[in-house]
């Protein structure tokens, strides 16, 4: 077989990259890398090609993930005029809501690696990435008389419990709890 172009690799690296931070965010950064290629249609040998190690992949779909959110939040804002108030209620309202708990795999990288994190110590890039990930997010949900931090804690905690109790009736209630003591008194 021929080798493939430049550009061809290119893609095959961005494909990787999307399928691996999806697989990490929705089953844990112990997924093997041969499932993680199977997953993005390529043969394990090329994974070597274009990556140093897993924890170089783990860095860059770290990355990726929080590039995704940053976005999301952009698109929110656009979506809303500028109405930061608005586009705050919106993003609780979708990140605690019954759709984000059942897909993680699409979902918010602060929640779904949070653990994987913590227990990751060979990758010190995804730390730093996902760190300053959470400080972004929280800066996003930042009120005038509050730096978002609280926000972003109670969002991450429901989110994950809510994730933990799928299939009672718990679930749901955490969720409804969350997002009414985050939007209280919002109009």
């Amino acid at each position: 077989m021929g080798r493939v172009s430049q550009a061809q690799a290119q893609e095959n690296r961005r494909r990787v990259v999307a399928t691996a931070s999806r697989l990490f965010r929705e089953q844990g950064t112990h997924v093997s890398v041969a499932d993680l290629m199977k997953a993005a249609g390529l043969t394990h040998g090329g994974f070597h090609k274009q990556f140093a190690s897993k924890e170089a992949l783990v860095d860059e779909a770290t990355a990726h993930a929080f590039d995704e959110l940053e976005r999301h939040h952009r698109d929110g804002l656009d979506q809303h005029a500028g109405r930061r108030g608005a586009a705050q209620k919106a993003l609780i309202d979708t990140y605690l809501s019954v759709e984000h708990r059942d897909d993680p795999a699409d979902g918010c990288p602060v929640a779904a690696l949070a653990v994987d994190m913590a227990r990751e110590p060979g990758a010190p890039q995804a730390h730093r990435v996902y760190a300053e990930g959470v400080r972004e997010f929280a800066r996003q949900l930042a009120t005038g008389d509050e730096d978002g931090t609280a926000r972003l804690c109670t969002m991450i905690g429901a989110l994950v419990l809510a994730r933990a109790t799928k299939g009672s009736p718990l679930s749901e209630e955490i969720l409804d709890a969350a997002r009414a003591a985050l939007t209280a008194g919002d109009d």
